[in-house]
């Protein structure tokens, strides 16, 4: 089974002098690394810059942000996607399974745009 190569997507390739440093690089597959969405969403979480995104009012908006390809960001810490039916965040060594715990039902936890 061909596995997809990934590479190192660092911080410093769209912020010069962010606010969270780390972690300094993602782990990422080539076509995620050219996202312009994702890297509107690191952007947003490593300035600490979230003057686009609320609170959601209900699941829905989290929920219509990933069909539109968009990340809504968890608890200003994590990039949130939707792949294969599954909610995953993003961390430095990539795209890892979320799990379903209490704190995930509370809207207060997320961010959306």
């Amino acid at each position: 089974m061909y596995k997809k190569k990934k590479e190192r997507f660092y911080i410093s390739e769209l912020l010069e002098d962010p606010a969270v440093t780390y972690p300094s690089y993602y782990m990422l597959s080539a076509s995620m690394a050219k996202n312009e969405m994702l890297h509107t969403a690191i952007i947003a979480l490593h300035s600490f810059d979230f003057s686009w995104f609320e609170t959601p009012k209900n699941f829905d908006d989290i929920f219509s942000m990933f069909d539109s390809g968009t990340f809504p960001l968890y608890k200003e810490k994590y990039i949130v996607g939707y792949f294969g039916n599954k909610m995953m965040f993003l961390e430095s060594s990539g795209w890892k399974g979320m799990p379903a715990t209490a704190d995930l039902f509370k809207l207060e936890n997320w961010l959306v745009c």
